[in-house]
């Protein structure tokens, strides 16, 4: 029988198998940010225990952080505190430490690829669920708790039960505007929140194959969202080339022996799945959320579907919505085009390109926050910034801003926020905050109008996937 992608890198770290059951897995890289890190390091302190693999740990300060005034004093205590723990911890050990401020600072997620450290055939770690954004080129990549930072400070290694393993194929061709965001949250919305409980997932199919990195690390990140343990695409030509010659990536003769290895990385035609899906690419269009959880989805023409459970009534609720309603016209006073999920520059290509010559509508508050200090670089040599200046809109600084309620830009309560960001549980982006999940585009058109419209016929001549 031959291997999924997931088997091949898998059983290539398993250091040691305990009594038949779980393994002892090796972790290639382990990235670390100010907010799940503290507590593992003081853990190792009590216990007298040194960092078993510095070199291979790399942190960045990313949650907490304020988006307004780096170069400022944070104002907010708990955040200042957890900073200043972070870079004595990494200067205490020898980590290598992003800091604000410093050229390679940006959301975890996203700088650890633009830099060339996240490689095909990896295993990586780190304490954010969404650690599965790393699996768009073809490496183990998932979330793990506190005590677990400290097992992997200890011994760079995990104690961990094989997943199963699950295919998601999508075939065909996209229409025009339908971007990675819409196809995973279609996936979703079909599928539900739990059916990749206990599995790890693998994307296959023409959709994906044809899909840019930054489109694949859209997909992979929002795995967790369907209960998947993490995301896998198989590496390719297009990985390999987004990879080649950035700052921390193999270099000549290195490059190429790496890529021969990265071309085994592929799921054998023989290989089993413990599930599968198949779904059209022509069935999928512009998707927004309406309720509060990232399967609560659908197409931003239809009508929010009729359902008796109690989850669902009381999620209407607090959304101020109801069964039948279109979501078409809503007024909407809050929009956030950033995140780990959607803050690459590809995402804010798609947003000046459909911004130029318009202008953001008065009542919207549009928060547009890269991802990291390199996307902010490109958007200004780019020539975008001037883009979004004319249209009304101000760039903020990296960070995870609001996608979470950790730092200053929250959202306040009762009103809508049209979100690129991931989950749109109560309260994640502010107490009492309504989110609405969307692409690039979508939070785009909603900035300009002001509330959600139907684009869908614009966007058929558009080319922005």
């Amino acid at each position: 029988m031959g291997k999924t992608l997931f088997d091949k890198v898998w059983d290539a770290h398993v250091v040691d198998t305990i009594n038949n059951g779980p393994s002892m897995l090796y972790i290639d890289k382990h990235l670390i940010h100010e907010v799940t890190s503290p507590q593992a390091f003081s853990e190792l302190e009590k216990r007298n225990i040194p960092i078993a693999r510095p070199d291979k740990i790399v942190a960045t300060a990313d949650h907490n952080t304020p988006t307004i005034d780096q170069h400022l004093p944070v104002k907010d205590v708990l955040s200042r505190n957890q900073l200043k723990q972070l870079t004595a911890n990494c200067k205490k050990h020898g980590i290598t430490l992003y800091g604000l401020g410093h050229k390679y600072n940006g959301i975890v997620h996203v700088m650890a690829p633009e830099l060339g450290i996240t490689q095909p055939g990896m295993t990586m770690v780190c304490g954010d669920s969404h650690t599965s954004t790393h699996g768009a080129f073809g490496t183990i990549a998932f979330g793990i708790g506190t005590s677990q930072v400290a097992q992997v400070f200890a011994s760079q290694c995990l104690l961990l039960s094989k997943p199963k393993k699950l295919r998601v194929n999508v075939n065909g061709k996209l229409k025009g505007g339908v971007l990675p965001k819409d196809v995973i949250l279609y996936i979703i919305s079909k599928l539900g929140t739990n059916a990749g409980t206990g599995y790890f997932c693998e994307y296959a199919g023409t959709v994906f194959e044809e899909m840019s990195m930054e489109g694949r690390m859209t997909v992979c990140n929002m795995s967790i969202e369907m209960g998947a343990r993490g995301g896998m695409i198989a590496p390719d030509q297009t990985t390999f080339d987004y990879i080649k010659g950035r700052e921390f990536a193999p270099k000549g003769e290195d490059f190429d022996k790496k890529v021969a290895y990265w071309k085994t990385l592929k799921t054998d035609e023989d290989a089993i799945f413990d599930k599968e899906y198949h779904f059209d690419a022509e069935d999928i269009a512009p998707m927004i959320t309406y309720g509060t959880n990232p399967g609560m989805g659908l197409k931003i023409t239809e009508s929010i579907p009729n359902s008796k459970d109690a989850s669902f009534e009381k999620s209407l609720t607090y959304m101020g919505f109801e069964k039948g309603e279109t979501l078409l016209g809503k007024p909407i006073n809050y929009v956030f085009i950033g995140s780990c999920t959607n803050s690459r520059i590809e995402d804010f290509r798609v947003v000046a390109d459909y911004v130029k010559g318009k202008q953001k509508a008065a009542n919207v508050n549009a928060w547009l926050v890269p991802g990291s200090q390199q996307v902010v670089k490109q958007i200004k040599d780019e020539g975008l910034i001037d883009i979004f200046e004319s249209a009304g809109f101000r760039l903020r600084q990296p960070g995870c801003s609001a996608c979470l309620a950790m730092n200053d830009d929250k959202i306040p309560e009762g009103e809508y926020c049209v979100s690129t960001s991931n989950r749109n549980f109560e309260g994640r982006q502010g107490q009492g905050a309504r989110t609405i999940l969307a692409s690039p585009l979508i939070a785009a058109s909603v900035a300009i109008t002001g509330k959600i419209t139907d684009i869908t016929k614009e966007l058929q001549s558009l080319e922005l996937v």
